[in-house]
């Protein structure tokens, strides 16, 4: 009788434990990034009242007679299944599409978390909302090196990008076959000398008298002439003849790139030339359209803000509406995620049967891609949970039943004896 109320009590403690994690589950349906857990059962040693019996010649054989004592927690799983997404709209917010985690560190641990709400802290450290600082690699002179150990990520906000010259260009598009001798087509760019200042030059195009022939002369905004003598023959002031083949409709491969000189009122703050392509201009029939493309140089820029890729590069959008990459986000993945050790603050550490943690970028290595702007939800399904905690309520209160029932036979027992 004894025996059948300590089985029930291990009952009671089995079914508490599994109230307590479904208690958990639903405390954090809104947490950011929280993983359900799931708490499984298994049965404790059974006392054997009877061998069993080999069968004979002459009997059958007979089953060992076993009576169970009780039930055990044999272990609280974690759903590592993906969240909802949920767009939030800020830079910070960043979401794991797959697997892997966030690195961070807390003093001297790191820590691993899914919850990617991140904020800046004064120093311009990108932290999480406990303080714990977002792991990565910052970019060097040669760009960012994911070969390298990873540290602290920081946007280093009003940082200046230096301005460099334009070098090179190009214009593209069509100049109609069958334009009057005479017509001009102009498009215009900005280019820039070596202390970021900006400059307009236009080029004009003009139909030539001859077929298929059309010159091009590209000047400054103080009009004065970038452009060199097509032949060669002439400095300055002479427009450059292009020559457009009458089959193909494109120049020959010598035309086709024009070198532009700086002009006098340039040329102390420009001191190199403008190599510019013409390889994309064609002669087609059809209306002219004229555009000019990449075009390289900037002016300096201040570091307004910064935005995300899918493989984890953090790209610092500059006032000069150029984008240069400032770090990247190192994520790590596990060979069994359920293994790790939940350290609060929506953090996990690294345990026995974790595996060590493999660090690298987003989209490789089984690690998943990121999206900005948006948050992980929670993967606690309330209907399955609640479901659950009718279950465990049932378990709890037969187990009770036992206990009551044991007691009564108890009480029975005692009672022979008035």
């Amino acid at each position: 009788m004894l025996r059948s109320m300590y089985s029930a009590i291990a009952g009671l403690k089995a079914h508490q434990v599994k109230l307590d994690v479904t208690g958990n589950n639903i405390a954090n349906v809104n947490t950011v990034g929280f993983k359900s857990s799931q708490a499984t059962f298994e049965d404790t040693l059974s006392q054997l009242m009877r061998n069993g019996s080999a069968p004979t010649g002459d009997a059958g054989g007979t089953n060992p007679a076993q009576v169970g004592l009780g039930v055990k927690v044999a272990g609280i799983t974690t759903n590592f299944a993906q969240g909802t997404q949920q767009s939030t709209g800020r830079a910070t917010d960043f979401m794991i599409s797959g697997d892997g985690f966030f690195v961070t560190k807390v003093g001297n641990e790191q820590l691993y978390t899914r919850a990617g709400s991140f904020d800046y802290d004064g120093s311009g450290k990108i932290v999480t909302p406990d303080g714990a600082v977002l792991q990565g690699w910052m970019a060097g002179a040669t760009g960012v090196d994911t070969n390298g150990p990873i540290g602290d990520l920081t946007v280093p906000f009003g940082s200046a990008m230096t301005p460099t010259a334009t070098t090179t260009g190009a214009v593209t598009g069509n100049l109609a076959s069958d334009a009057a001798t005479g017509a001009e087509f102009q498009t215009q760019l900005q280019m820039y000398d070596s202390l970021g200042a900006a400059h307009q030059i236009s080029f004009t195009f003009t139909k030539l008298a001859a077929a298929n022939e059309w010159s091009v002369v590209g000047r400054d905004e103080n009009g004065a002439v970038v452009t060199p003598d097509g032949d060669a023959v002439a400095a300055g002031n002479q427009p450059v003849t292009l020559t457009f083949d009458p089959v193909s409709g494109k120049l020959p491969l010598a035309a086709q790139t024009m070198t532009l000189t700086p002009s006098a009122a340039m040329a102390a703050s420009w001191p190199g030339t403008v190599s510019f392509s013409m390889a994309d201009l064609a002669q087609f029939g059809g209306k002219t359209s004229l555009a000019p493309t990449n075009v390289d140089g900037n002016a300096m820029g201040t570091l307004q803000s910064i935005a995300l890729s899918g493989d984890g590069t953090i790209m610092g959008v500059y006032s000069n509406n150029k984008r240069e990459p400032i770090g990247k986000l190192a994520m790590a993945s596990f060979a069994n995620p359920s293994g790790l050790a939940k350290a609060g603050n929506s953090s996990y550490r690294v345990a026995d049967n974790s595996g060590q943690p493999a660090i690298g970028e987003a989209n490789a290595g089984g690690r998943g891609s990121l999206v900005a702007g948006a948050l992980e939800m929670s993967n606690v399904d309330l209907a399955e949970e609640f479901t659950g905690l009718i279950v465990a309520q049932r378990g709890f209160q037969a187990n009770s039943r036992v206990i009551t029932s044991s007691d009564e036979v108890l009480q029975d027992l005692v009672n022979l004896k008035r």
